[in-house]
């Protein structure tokens, strides 16, 4: 077994199956872009493990606590591997993570948003570690599609 996927089954983690939209919501976009040793991940939001988009949903900091969002984004970097795993074959392919660009659904006033998506970052650097795990990340409030609480895109550096 791959060792980043030996840590998930480790930590008691399966990767999603890909997000089950509602009818008639149309994504005309792939999931990951691969470009020379680039994988450019495209938002993802947080997914049970049959593709069904998780709960709770709303606003950080109103119908979901920040807690709830730090789980949510957990949530959000299993989907992000799941669609890496189908891109690529393999997590061990990734030599490096570079970027992490992270949108929360915010109630007004809500100006933590650092706090909720640690669940991605934290996750992300257990599996990999610091060298490979370490990235640049942003991490900003505003409306997310689906009402869902985190929306993530990432890039990664992958071997040849």
């Amino acid at each position: 077994m791959a060792v980043i996927e030996q840590r998930l089954a480790e930590m008691g983690l399966e990767l999603p199956e890909p997000l089950k939209v509602r009818e008639g919501l149309r994504m005309p976009f792939v999931w990951v872009r691969v470009r020379g040793n680039r994988a450019y991940i495209s938002g993802h939001v947080a997914c049970n493990r049959d593709g069904t988009l998780a709960t709770p949903l709303g606003k950080v900091g109103g119908e979901v606590s920040p807690e709830q969002g730090y789980a949510s984004a957990r949530l959000v970097a299993l989907a992000h591997l799941a669609s890496l795993k189908r891109a690529v074959g393999d997590l061990d392919r990734v030599t490096a993570w570079l970027r992490v660009f992270a949108m929360v659904n915010v109630a007004p006033g809500f100006d933590e948003t650092p706090l909720v998506t640690n669940g991605y970052s934290d996750l992300i650097l257990e599996l990999y570690g610091p060298n490979v795990g370490a990235h640049a990340r942003s991490s900003i409030g505003m409306a997310i599609p689906l009402n869902a609480p985190v929306n993530c895109e990432a890039e990664v550096e992958i071997d040849g």
